[in-house]
């Protein structure tokens, strides 16, 4: 067989094999032939149509990833400006006192003559409820907020103290100024009494109650004295007070005051009817 029908031969083949596509049609003069060996060189270095690669820039519908709202997102008190997406509003002015639903115009006539701000306070009612603050009311509660955040976030840690019922009381006062300042770092004190070596459990709850009276500040508990280990040993834990419970001790304070400046006229009035009863009981 000739040189030529070989080539036309090929030519044929591949042609059958590429369906005929115009882009891989390759003329009869890409090819060569060596030493009765057929070397068959293609013209064009394109993709096959059987390649199984696959295209990066094909992506299938939705397959971009949405953006997760954080849920851990911190409440903000900012001002909504003039722009009040609703027609009609229920406000509520800076001293806290239900001005009724009103049309977002009048509430602009408001912010305008009385220099407010309006925040947002409930989107989910109908109409939603919106406040009347000035600037320094927003900053405050900005201020709140972040210190409820700080106190949220800032884990809550357990500190450990241990000792005798026959610890001696400087080492008593010692230990109980240590569980003051841990107090104060707004950590909570696991306290633990055990009985000491050589000497009788007794009431082990009520020790650590009187051990507890001695200190100087005002304390809550977690958990209350309770007795432990069959009676050998007495546990409790406390926390840095609350907000309710130190405003209390000032009211408790203030009563006290006022009861000690009363008590010096009761007794004089007490005491005149005795002093006649003795000079009357002398003469």
């Amino acid at each position: 067989m000739s040189a030529g029908c070989v080539r036309w031969l090929l030519s044929r083949t591949l042609r059958a094999v590429c369906g005929q596509h115009p882009a891989y049609r390759t003329p009869a003069s890409g090819f060569t032939i060596c030493g009765g060996r057929y070397n068959v060189t293609a013209s064009s270095r394109r993709c096959s149509p059987f390649s199984t690669a696959v295209d990066d820039t094909d992506q299938t519908p939705g397959a971009q990833k949405k953006k997760k709202q954080n849920p851990r997102a911190s409440a903000t008190v900012t001002s909504v400006g003039r722009k009040i997406p609703q027609r009609e509003i229920q406000v509520i002015s800076e001293t806290g006192e239900n001005l009724g639903t009103m049309h977002r115009a009048n509430v602009i006539k408001i912010m305008d003559v009385q220099g407010l701000k309006l925040v947002l306070l409930s989107e989910n009612k109908d109409p939603p409820v919106y406040k009347l603050m000035s600037g320094k009311q927003i900053h405050e509660e900005q201020l709140k907020l972040r210190e409820k955040q700080k106190a949220k976030a800032a884990p809550v840690q357990v500190k450990e103290l241990t000792f005798s019922s026959g610890i001696a009381a400087h080492d008593l006062t010692t230990k109980l100024k240590q569980a003051e300042g841990m107090l104060e770092k707004k950590h909570h004190v696991r306290i633990t009494l055990r009985s000491g070596r050589g000497q009788p459990a007794g009431d082990m709850e009520a020790t650590l109650e009187q051990m507890l009276r001695q200190m100087e500040v005002l304390v809550g508990f977690v958990a209350k004295p309770k007795a432990i280990r069959d009676g050998q040993a007495a546990t409790c834990t406390l926390r840095p007070p609350s907000a309710k419970e130190l405003s209390q001790l000032e009211k408790n304070k203030g009563a006290a005051l006022q009861s000690d400046d009363a008590s010096p006229n009761a007794t004089q009035s007490n005491a005149a009817p005795v002093d006649n009863a003795e000079d009357s009981g002398q003469k």
